[in-house]
């Protein structure tokens, strides 16, 4: 059976196409806490004001590829550093360092902590799998595998599209549609017929830049009117509210 979102009464869909960070697990406080000790410590040691904050995240970094997150927080400061190479040493004076950097603070506190998914989100994953709905993860993140088996998900989703897979197959991330696309694809389904799952603003442009049946924007903190501008047609607070009674 498709989905039937009470949100969107007369709509059904074929196939669901999640974002995982903020949408599935709560790994975003995770994320943010990372990439605050980074760019904290790299303003302070390099003068760079004004100071980071949580609002940089939001704006600059939330849902978007690792390495592009680095260069659009750094423009936002007019500063510019060579870009370098994935394989450079965490904390290399390089966009790729940087990012690098960050990976391994989110990975320590990963492997210390652990993560416990969105019991709504959870119980929609059980909804959808009783339905039959197809289902897939695409997020920019290139730890989603071992988010995942953290969270106890890995066995809930045959494809998942993280960061890696884009890069491998040079795949423009979020805002771009391309990932959500490839997800689709991977599914066997048209966009129309799927719905994306977001969270983070660059994510919902990226479901309406692709033109999804529906864009499913899920507030954890973004704000209803941000999501909808940046092209989400349904907003909920909790992922349990999308299953029909």
């Amino acid at each position: 059976m498709p989905w039937l979102i009470p949100q969107q009464p007369g709509a059904s869909f074929e196939a669901a196409l999640f974002d995982l960070d903020g949408v599935l697990t709560p790994t975003a406080e995770v994320h943010m806490a990372a990439w605050s000790r980074m760019f904290t410590r790299y303003f302070e040691s390099h003068g760079i004001v004004p100071a980071y904050t949580d609002d940089d995240y939001f704006a600059y970094v939330d849902g978007k590829p690792r390495y592009d997150g680095v260069a659009s927080c750094l423009a936002s400061r007019g500063v510019e550093i060579p870009w370098g190479d994935p394989s450079d040493a965490a904390g290399t004076e390089t966009v790729c360092g940087l990012g690098n950097a960050k990976n391994d603070a989110f990975l320590e506190v990963l492997r210390d902590e652990g993560v416990t998914p969105y019991p709504g989100s959870v119980a929609l994953l059980d909804h959808l799998e009783s339905q039959g709905v197809a289902m897939a993860v695409v997020s920019s993140s290139r730890n989603a595998p071992e988010v995942l088996r953290a969270a106890g998900l890995a066995d809930r989703f045959e494809h998942v599209v993280s960061g890696a897979v884009a890069a491998e197959r040079a795949l423009a991330g979020k805002p771009a549609p391309d990932t959500y696309l490839y997800g689709a694809e991977l599914l066997g389904v048209d966009a129309s017929d799927a719905v994306v799952v977001e969270d983070a603003l660059s994510g919902v442009a990226a479901g309406h830049a692709g033109s999804f049946g529906l864009v499913l924007g899920v507030d954890r903190g973004v704000g209803v009117e941000a999501l909808q501008i940046a092209g989400a047609d349904v907003v909920v607070k909790d992922l349990k509210e999308t299953i029909a009674r």
